[in-house]
């Protein structure tokens, strides 16, 4: 007979709330969760391609510990015992010689965080680090300069909001279910969207208005629109007044750029720009302008991430219906938070992080997530000491982080790689062990407390049994604890009693979640005073425009613009991005997505491609200073003149994963190894490739 289960998806880092139709222990269907407003039974792609995980002979099923060279693909089976007996050998070895800072754990942000920093933290090493810096760092960093909250703390309305202008943030595409549907119910409302982006995406083509801007220049976009916002009068000056400081200073900045200014820089004409600004005024508050989701593009991306928040500010379109709005958590309803293992008090750590965050090198990003992206220079370096061992828990520096081959270099100094991964990846098929974690499916997982205006929890519930000799990943690295002697930090035997001593203090058990997968810790949505009300987290209580975050780290808040340079005769700038249909670097041999897309086209304009002989899925090679690649060409006029794109997350090498093996191109490969060094996220887009035909 067959049963419901409630859960979370996992085939991106969303976790959109899921029901799971079992039977006779088989997963027959995966849909969305009917309870949850604005997912109301739908499924991205992604999720329904989930159930091709369970069979997948391609995956990871056992221990394997390397017999020949890192990424010669020569391994050995081994039990479980075994596998752990060696990564703690190995790892206790490694820090009786260089001390616990010589260990980072790098992983996808995710349920069991906290127990990845529990582990590092009860170790004595202060390097946990995740991907969430080479994806929005800079984002990160900005809001913060602005309110003190981080983007995560931050949710947009975007049901109720009248005006949006989205910044490449391919919403489309880049599916977050309850985010899609509740836009389009908007737009189905009569809401408008304007969509720039040098790409004509799926996006810029539901949108009211596009533009095809050029690439990079975004931020002269932005001032040009606050010059005739402030000029003309067209901000909320009763919010303004009240929340915000620095108005005067950002009125003088901005004064030097006009729209005609930007005309020149953008490619947009300058009365689209003040047609911009004079309509979006209309609507406020109910005024969205995107802070994006993947922020990593240039080496000004905190400035040009600001840009927005101010606008989003002088629109007063903070914490109110149709904007912005600060999460709020239980205590806001009267509630308490489930407990998570980072709360026990752990042996003082000393040393600076491996990554120099909080250091007068890099002393504004985030340290709850650091920046990998200066993994392979504090390898090679030993800057600010040796590191000797990686354990890698989905998330991938080869195919993630810049430059692949100065990451490969700096890999080969390491005397331990470990990785916990539910596929080959090229990180997996470079180390020297692999922890095999059972899918999402497959397990039970940490509660996941979502704030929000109507603070919630969900529960991730195990569907189905683990098909291969697989392991829920909080339990590997409890049972990695228990070996190197710090067991005591990890005061369970199984992810269930994990759960109940989380949910302790919250007044719920894991009965409560049978019905709709979730609680919920009130009814209806919590908005703060914006009359005297709003708890802005900055030092001075407001909305700072002029920074203390930034003045007081010795930057300016408002810098020079400086003209983003065009690339030289033969080549062209290399951006990239997302499609619905693929995560990162982990699905690309899923079999039902490998099917639908199997590689990624560098898309070129059709103008270019004529001069250089380039027919449209002909194969091409991409090259850059740091490496090349091959796929084919997608010719189009869809896309700017200067600019070539490409999907992240291809060019796998890791041959057990099959599909994917060799197919497309890798941007990482590609890739230079530049950064924001204020806000924290590389350059992604400050590489420049020429493309031939192969």
């Amino acid at each position: 007979m067959g049963k419901d289960v409630y859960s979370l998806c996992f085939m991106c880092s969303v976790r959109c709330p899921i029901k799971v139709n079992v039977e006779n222990g088989h997963v027959k269907f995966i849909q969305g969760n009917p309870h949850v407003p604005g997912i109301d039974g739908a499924l991205c792609p992604r999720g329904a391609a989930g159930t091709a995980l369970l069979k997948d002979d391609q995956r990871l099923q056992t221990p394997l510990i390397r017999v020949g060279e890192r990424g010669s693909g020569n391994w050995k089976p081994i039990s479980w015992d075994e596998a752990l007996d060696y990564v703690a050998e190995k790892l206790q070895s490694v820090i009786d010689q260089y001390g616990g800072r010589s260990l980072v754990l790098a992983e996808r942000t995710q349920l069991a965080t906290h127990v990845s920093k529990t582990f590092t933290k009860a170790l004595g090493s202060p390097n946990h680090c995740t991907h969430d810096s080479l994806c929005k760092g800079s984002v990160n960093t900005a809001c913060r300069s602005l309110f003190g909250y981080t983007d995560a703390q931050l949710g947009i309305d975007y049901k109720n909001a009248k005006r949006l202008v989205l910044y490449g943030r391919n919403i489309f595409e880049s599916i977050s279910v309850k985010e899609v549907r509740t836009l389009l119910q908007a737009m189905d409302n009569g809401a408008k969207l304007t969509y720039i982006d040098p790409r004509v995406t799926k996006t810029a083509v539901k949108a009211d208005h596009y533009w095809m801007i050029r690439p990079g220049s975004d931020l002269a976009l932005n001032y040009a629109l606050i010059h005739v916002i402030l000029k003309e009068g067209l901000y909320n000056k009763e919010f303004v007044e009240r929340w915000v400081s620095g108005l005067d200073e950002l009125r003088e900045f901005v004064q030097p750029y006009t729209p005609e200014w930007a005309e020149k820089e953008t490619g947009i004409p300058a009365r689209s720009i003040v047609a911009l600004a004079r309509e979006v005024s209309k609507d406020m508050p109910k005024v969205v302008f995107h802070f994006g989701y993947r922020g990593a593009h240039h080496e000004n991306e905190i400035y040009f991430r600001r840009s927005i928040m101010i606008l989003n500010s002088l629109m007063g379109s903070i914490e109110t219906p149709g904007g912005f709005f600060f999460k709020k958590g239980p205590g806001d309803a009267g509630g308490k938070a489930a407990r998570k293992l980072t709360e026990q008090e752990f042996p003082p750590i000393e040393p600076v992080r491996f990554d120099k965050v909080g250091t007068p090198d890099l002393p504004l990003p985030d340290k709850n997530h650091g920046a990998p992206q200066m993994l392979p220079h504090a390898i090679l370096n030993e800057d600010p000491y040796p590191i000797k061992a990686l354990i890698a828990y989905r998330f991938d520096p080869l195919m993630s982080i810049p430059d692949t081959a100065l990451t490969k270099k700096a890999l080969d100094k390491l005397d331990l790689i470990v990785t916990i991964d539910i596929n080959y990846s090229d990180i997996a098929w470079y180390s020297d062990i692999i922890l095999p974690e059972s899918i999402f499916l497959e397990r039970t997982d940490c509660i996941q407390q979502a704030n929000g205006a109507k603070p919630q929890m969900f529960l991730r519930r195990k569907a189905v049994e683990p098909k291969y000799d697989t392991r829920e990943g909080a339990m590997i690295l409890k049972q990695l604890g228990e070996r190197l002697g710090i067991g005591k930090y990890f005061p369970y035997e199984s992810m269930e009693d994990l759960v109940k001593w989380q949910l302790e203090p919250t007044g719920f058990t894991m009965e409560d979640f049978d019905a709709k997968g979730f609680v919920a810790y009130c009814k209806d949505p919590i908005f703060q005073d914006r009359k005297d009300g709003l708890k802005i987290k900055t030092p001075s209580g407001k909305i700072e425009f002029v920074s203390s975050l930034l003045e007081d780290a010795g930057f300016p808040s408002f810098p020079p613009y400086e003209s983003m340079p065009s690339p030289d005769q033969g080549s062209f700038r290399l951006i990239t991005g997302r499609t619905a249909l693929h995560t990162h670097v982990s699905t690309q041999n899923n079999v039902y997505l490998n099917e639908i897309m199997g590689e990624n086209p560098v898309w070129i304009h059709k103008d270019k491609a004529r001069e250089m002989g380039i027919e449209n899925e002909s194969r091409v090679s991409i090259r850059s200073s740091r490496g090349a690649s091959v796929s084919k060409a997608f010719v189009t006029d869809c896309i700017h003149p200067e600019a070539v794109f490409m999907v992240h997350g291809f060019g796998h090498e890791a041959e057990r994963s099959q599909r994917s093996f060799s197919k497309g191109a890798s941007d990482a490969a590609l890739q230079e190894s530049r950064m924001d060094k204020i806000g924290g996220s590389p350059a992604l887009h400050d590489t420049f490739v020429t493309v031939t035909p192969a």
